[in-house]
């Protein structure tokens, strides 16, 4: 079994500055225009804020079902539960830095943005922040708790003799 390995920051960072950059090549374009600065709905964090929770939720029943050994854990689930926390800390730094692009080109102007303008930038910009530290967590919840490799303790991966106990015959003498 592979070790568990969490996604690297360095794509999160990735992902938040090409947000950011395509937020302000966005306003820049629409500016140069003389349109307005778009703004992005409300619904946005919304939506952010309820992915978060929802991952959260999925990560917290996933832990609880590993710690009470209730039943067998199915693999599927923790997967897929892995594969949306890796993606939500994706999106929510492409969102949230398309927000923070969005407000960061209102910083320029010499009339300063009303409220209406420039508080769902930030809003978006703090529920893709919000939608990162959820996935991290929901992603960590995924891991297996030390011990749980193999009934005996020992690891397959660094001693090669150990092993299930069906597969005795197969060991070397």
């Amino acid at each position: 079994m592979r070790r568990f390995e969490r996604l690297n920051p360095i794509a999160v960072i990735a992902a938040a500055a090409i947000g950011a950059a395509i937020g302000l090549v966005i306003q820049f374009a629409l500016s140069s225009r003389g349109n307005p600065p778009l703004v992005p709905p409300l619904s946005l964090p919304a939506t952010l804020v309820l992915i978060s929770a929802m991952l959260l939720g999925f990560g917290i029943r996933l832990r609880r079902n590993v710690a009470k050994r209730a039943g067998a854990v199915n693999p599927f689930h923790a997967v897929r539960l892995l594969a949306a926390s890796r993606a939500g800390q994706i999106v929510g730094a492409a969102l949230g830095g398309f927000g923070g692009g969005l407000a960061l080109s209102l910083l320029g102007r010499s009339v300063p943005a009303p409220a209406a303008t420039w508080l769902p930038m930030v809003l978006a910009l703090i529920s893709g922040i919000v939608l990162i530290v959820c996935a991290v967590i929901a992603e960590r919840l995924c891991q297996v708790p030390p011990g749980d490799g193999s009934a005996d303790g020992s690891d397959p991966e660094r001693d090669p003799e150990a092993g299930p106990a069906d597969q005795a015959a197969y060991r070397k003498p």
